[in-house]
């Protein structure tokens, strides 16, 4: 009897995602580019900034080879450092204009303790709010203890932090409790300062002593209030864990 040579076609496999096109990553000039374009629409100086940095690196390399009587090496030298240089510059730029394109509205100190990268976890929502003057406290638990920070005037935020604080500590006795006003008053912590207050902050709990203080204050809640974006200029490390639940 003759074998059939009909074989079974073996079926296309469905959602093995093995043929499926795999996302386009962005090109670093074009990322470099849009990071450009962000920063140009609040500082219109960044592109004199950038050339300065530049050519000023370059001159300064030239001026080096004519010294050394080696122009041509030290300049080629000079070319990525200066490349460095300016892209530095635009780092610095762009992330200025973030914090001055966020600054004054409502949830800036969140967003900036979202770039916050290990050691602190911040609620999303604030734990107090005032709707007359949407001045409000968030909260951030970490091995320093609880932070509670404000946003709003000096004259304004005191007797809310107090009350959120008293509040606080009859929950978590023992752990302690640091107050920051984010601000332009004296005594405040400015908006870009912040993050750098809140890293100073000595650790005193142990990883254990973190969990169950977390827990504990998981029952005192807060209020929903949407939350600005885009303070990472770059997008290199994003904050995936603290951008969560958006």
């Amino acid at each position: 009897m003759a074998r059939s040579d009909s074989t079974p076609s073996t079926p296309a496999r469905q959602g093995s995602g093995k043929n499926d096109p795999a996302p386009k990553k962005v090109r670093w000039y074009k990322q470099v580019w849009s990071v450009y374009q962000m920063a140009r629409t609040s500082d219109p100086a960044v592109t004199w900034w950038i050339l300065g940095v530049f050519v000023g690196i370059v001159v300064v390399g030239v001026g080096i080879g004519l010294l050394l009587h080696n122009v041509v090496y030290m300049l080629l030298l000079s070319l990525p450092f200066g490349f460095v240089g300016a892209l530095y510059m635009l780092t610095t730029r762009a992330e200025k204009a973030a914090y001055t394109q966020i600054e004054g509205k409502p949830g800036a100190s969140r967003s900036v303790l979202g770039t916050i990268r290990r050691g602190w976890v911040f609620a999303d929502e604030p734990v107090a709010i005032d709707p007359r003057t949407t001045d409000l406290v968030f909260r951030g638990v970490g091995r320093a203890g609880i932070v509670l920070v404000s946003e709003g005037p000096a004259h304004r935020v005191g007797k809310m932090l107090a009350a959120e604080r008293k509040r606080t500590e009859r929950v978590v006795s023992g752990a302690p409790v640091t107050v920051i006003q984010m601000g332009n008053d004296e005594g405040q912590v400015p908006l870009r300062k912040l993050p750098r207050a809140v890293q100073k902050l000595k650790p005193t709990l142990t990883k254990a002593e973190v969990a169950e203080v977390t827990k504990r204050l998981t029952a005192l809640g807060g209020v929903r209030l949407p939350v600005p974006k885009g303070i990472d200029p770059l997008r290199a490390r994003p904050d995936h864990r603290q951008s969560r639940g958006r």
